[in-house]
C-alpha cells in the first residue's frame, strides 16, 4: 500500500477558521472553528473545588466558565486515548472525597465539551501535547503510541526515549514515527518550558483562572494533521499564511514549501469544490458508489445509520449483492464519523447476511477503516438484532450542531403537524371554547391549507357544529401563519 497523499485547505475569516483535509484527492477530515465559540479541550485551569460527590466519585470545580467543570476520577489519563495508550497504571485509585475538599484550588485540564446544558469534563491528570510527543507532567508513564505497529520501529523509539532528560512521562506520537533524537528534545524541551510557564501562573494567580489556552484550530492542524505527505496546504488570508510559514519554519521544515497563499477573487472553498461537498454533508442521506445509501440520524443519544440497497441491482445473487453494499457501506461510515465530527455511541444498521464468513468480513474491514480514525473508536460485535455498535470518543460538537439551530418553525423535531391534524385540533378548540364561555360564533385565521380542508373533505364538521351545537365558525387562510398552528377569536 503506497503513502496517501494530502491536501490541506484553510479558510480564515476574523470570525471562522474552516480547514478541509482531502487523502488521495477524496475529503477526509473537517474542521471548523467560530471566535466566540472556541474550543476549550485542552485548556488548563486553576480551579476551586465547589462540591465533593463520593457516591459518583466526582466533584464540580469552578474554572471561570459559565458551568462548573465536573472532575470525574477516571477521567484521569483519558486524553491519552486518542495517542492509543494504555493509561489505566495512571488511574488514581485512592477515592476522591481523600484527595479533593470544597474550596480547594486544584490543576485541571478541559477534556470533553459537553454542549451548553452541561458543563465540561476535566482531568487532573495534565498531559501537553507537542509535535512528536506528549509530555506528562509529574509523570513516569514512557511510551509510544500503539499506532506505531512496526515492532522494530517501536524498539528504536523507546530506545531514544531513554536518552531524554524528561522530568516528567513521555509518549511517542504518532507524528514521531522514523524521527531522530533531535526533534524529540527540541519538542521536550518547548513542552518542558511551556509546563514551567504554567507552574507559575499556577502560584501567581488566583482561582478560577485560564492558565494556558491550546492553540487555535489553524496550529493545532499543522501541529496534529499535517505530516511530509501533505502535498500542499492552502491558505487564504496573508496574516494565517505568515502564522503557518512561522511554525512550520521552526517545527517542520519540510512543510514550508507545501505551503500556498492563495489569492484569486473566487472563494477558495468555492475554487476547490469544497463548499458543495460541506452541504452534503448536512443531508441525512449519503449515496454510496454502487447505489445503496446510507441514513444517519443523530439524536441526544446516540447516532443511528441504516445502510440501504437502494437501486443496487449488479450481479444476481442476493447475498453477494447485500455483502458488497454492506461493505461500501463499512467504508464510507468512519469517513463520514470524521467529516461530521460524530461522537458517543453509534448503532449500525447493516443489511443482513446469512454467511457468517461474510459477516466477520465485514467486521474485519469496518474495523480496518475506524482504525484510521484519530479519535478513539471501540467496535463491539453483531448483536442480538443484527446492529453493530460502537462508542467514537466525543471532545467538541458534530457538524452538524455546529452550523445549525433548532428550527423555529418545528421546535426542532423536524416535523410539523399536518393541515388535517391542525384542522381537527381547531374543531376541538371551538367545541372546548364554546362550551366554557358560551360563545356562539368564532373567527380563525389558519394556514391555507387548513381553511382548504374545512371547504372540502371537512365541510360537514362546520355543519355539525350549527346544526348540534349551534356554533358558527368562520375561516380566514392567513399566508403569515404558522404552518402548525391557527388562532382563534370569538365574535361578538
Amino acid at each position: 500500500m503506497g503513502t496517501v497523499t494530502s491536501t490541506i485547505y484553510a479558510n480564515v475569516t476574523p470570525f471562522e477558521t474552516r480547514v478541509a483535509v482531502r487523502e488521495d484527492g477524496r475529503l477526509s477530515e473537517l474542521y471548523l472553528e467560530r471566535q466566540r465559540e472556541r474550543s476549550i479541550v485542552g485548556n488548563l485551569y486553576k480551579g476551586r473545588v465547589s462540591r465533593v460527590l463520593p457516591g459518583m466519585q466526582a466533584a464540580f470545580v469552578d474554572v471561570g466558565l459559565e458551568r462548573d467543570a465536573f472532575l470525574f476520577v477516571d477521567d484521569v489519563g483519558e486524553a491519552l486515548e486518542e495517542e492509543d495508550v494504555d493509561w489505566q497504571v495512571l488511574r488514581a485509585q485512592v477515592p476522591i472525597q481523600d484527595l479533593l475538599r470544597p474550596g480547594q484550588e486544584v490543576l485541571v485540564q478541559i477534556t470533553r465539551e459537553l454542549g451548553p446544558s452541561k458543563g465540561p469534563r476535566a482531568s487532573s491528570h495534565i498531559t501537553l501535547p507537542g509535535r512528536f510527543l506528549v509530555f506528562i507532567p509529574g509523570g513516569s508513564h514512557v511510551g509510544v503510541s500503539r499506532r506505531i505497529t512496526d515492532q522494530k520501529e517501536r524498539e528504536r523509539l523507546r530506545a531514544l526515549l531513554a536518552e531524554l532528560p524528561k522530568g516528567g512521562g513521555v509518549i511517542v506520537r504518532t507524528a514521531g514515527e522514523g524521527r531522530e533524537l533531535e526533534d524529540f528534545q527540541q519538542d521536550l524541551a518547548l513542552l518542558q518550558s511551556t509546563w514551567d510557564h504554567i507552574r507559575r501562573r499556577f502560584e501567581a494567580t488566583a482561582a478560577p483562572a485560564l492558565l494556558y489556552a491550546e492553540p487555535d484550530l489553524l496550529l493545532r492542524v499543522a501541529r496534529d494533521v499535517a505530516r511530509e505527505h501533505v502535498a500542499e496546504f492552502w491558505v487564504d488570508d496573508p496574516e494565517a499564511y505568515r502564522r503557518l510559514a512561522e511554525f512550520f519554519g521552526r517545527v517542520q521544515p519540510e512543510l514550508v514549501g507545501a505551503l500556498k497563499l492563495y489569492q484569486r477573487t473566487t472563494p477558495l472553498f468555492v475554487a476547490f469544490g469544497l463548499e458543495e461537498e460541506i452541504q452534503r454533508l448536512l443531508a441525512p442521506a449519503v449515496e454510496l458508489p454502487s447505489g445503496g445509501s446510507l441514513v444517519i440520524e443523530q439524536t441526544e443519544a446516540l447516532v443511528v445509520i441504516d445502510v440501504n440497497t437502494g437501486r443496487y441491482a449488479k450481479g444476481q445473487d442476493l447475498e453477494e449483492t447485500v455483502f458488497h453494499i454492506n461493505l461500501e457501506a463499512a467504508r464510507e461510515i468512519p469517513r463520514q464519523l470524521r467529516l461530521r465530527n460524530l461522537g458517543g455511541i453509534v448503532v449500525v444498521d447493516f443489511i443482513d447476511m446469512e454467511d457468517p464468513a461474510h459477516r466477520e468480513a465485514l467486521l474485519e474491514a469496518f474495523r480496518k477503516e475506524l482504525a484510521k480514525d484519530r479519535a478513539r473508536t471501540i467496535l463491539g460485535g453483531v448483536g442480538p438484532f443484527g446492529l453493530v455498535q460502537l462508542t467514537r470518543k466525543r471532545t467538541s460538537t458534530s457538524l452538524w450542531n455546529a452550523v445549525t439551530a433548532p428550527c423555529r418553525v418545528c421546535g426542532g423535531l423536524g416535523r410539523v403537524k399536518s393541515p388535517e391534524t391542525l384542522a381537527l385540533e381547531l374543531y376541538r378548540e371551538v367545541l372546548a371554547r364554546a362550551g366554557q364561555e358560551g360563545v356562539k360564533a368564532f373567527l380563525a385565521r389558519a394556514p391555507q391549507e387548513v381553511v382548504a380542508l374545512f371547504s372540502g373533505e371537512l365541510a360537514p364538521l362546520l355543519a355539525k357544529l350549527e346544526a348540534e351545537h349551534g356554533v358558527r365558525l368562520e375561516l380566514a387562510a392567513a399566508s403569515d401563519a404558522h404552518p402548525a398552528r391557527f388562532e382563534l377569536f370569538a365574535k361578538p
